[in-house]
Parts: structure tokens; sequence; C-alpha cells
């Protein structure tokens, strides 16, 4: 009886340790095979330049986002660019739409902080095209000319921040305001 349980425990130990090497030499050849495909492909830069680990980086960027946030750095400490300019520039990069949705993750209440505008890139007035006055009341006696199509009257300064409606109102008063 104990030569039977003894030999069945070296049989079961040899099979064990060979399907173990076995498994090994699997995980080392889908590794190898991993290595060679990110050196040789040119799509991806850090797949590239870190092949296998590049793989991991967008299984860690969604639990990094709550590291970061908690316990490390805002998305917008790191330097010499910080998340929010590394996230633009990435997606830029890969072809994607990179705009984000008005709005800043800076604290623009402090004093002298820039404040950017809606549109980044403003039509030059040289490109302008001529806007007609807008008639009001063309059967009236005193019909009354518009020199613009909407006015600040027009906007719902709820949903505008101070800073945004102090601008409104200082373009407003300006003498050359339509």
């Amino acid at each position: 009886m104990r030569s039977y349980f003894g030999s069945f425990i070296a049989t079961n130990l040899t099979f064990f340790a060979t399907a173990f090497i076995f498994v090994v030499g699997i995980g080392v050849l889908v590794v190898v095979a991993i290595l060679i495909i990110d050196i040789t492909q040119s799509k991806d830069a850090v797949r590239r330049n870190y092949p296998v680990s590049g793989r991991f980086r967008s299984f860690f960027s969604t639990p990094g986002e709550f590291f970061r946030q908690y316990f490390f750095a805002m998305d917008r400490e790191e330097m010499p660019f910080n998340l929010a300019e590394r996230d633009s520039i990435g997606r830029a990069a890969k072809g994607k739409d990179n705009t984000v949705a008005f709005g800043s993750s800076k604290v623009l209440t402090i004093s002298g902080t820039p404040i950017f505008v809606n549109c980044p890139y403003p039509t030059l007035d040289d490109d302008a095209a001529e806007v007609q006055p807008l008639r009001v009341g063309s059967g009236c006696p005193k019909p009354y000319d518009a020199q613009s199509f909407f006015n600040i009257s027009a906007m719902s300064y709820g949903v505008l921040s101070t800073p945004a409606v102090k601008a409104l109102s200082a373009s407003a008063k300006r003498p050359d305001a339509g």
C-alpha cells in the first residue's frame, strides 16, 4: 500500500511539474510573440518603445485618474505638460477629435488669471461678411433698422459667469458697439 501511494504521488508530481513547465513555456512564447509584434509595428509609439509593458498603459489609465485625483496631483499640476495638455496632444496625434466641452478645470477666480474666449479662432475683420441691417416694422410709418441680428438682451444671464456678464456689459457700453 505504501509503495502504491508513493508511486501515485511521484507520478502526479511529475505530471504537475511537466504541466507547469509547459504552461510557463507557452507563456514565454506568447510574451516573445507580443514582443516581436510590438517592436515591428509602427502605429503606436508607446508599444514600440516599451514592448509588452506598453500594452498595459490603457488598462492602468482609468485607475490612474482615481489615484491622481485623490492621492497625487490634479489634472493641471504636473509639469512640464499636465494631463489635460497630454490628453489633447495624444488625441490630436491619433487623429481623434480633441475638442472638449466649453469650460475649464482651472480656478478662474484668482486675480490676474487669463480667461480664455469662447472662440479660440475668431473671424478676422477682413474675412467677415458685411452684415445688412435688420429692418423691424417695415410696414410701419417709422421702421427700425437694427444693426445686429441679436443683442445681449437675448442672452440668459443665469447661465453666464460673472466675468462673462461683465465683459458683455463693458462691450455694450463702448461707443462703437452696434
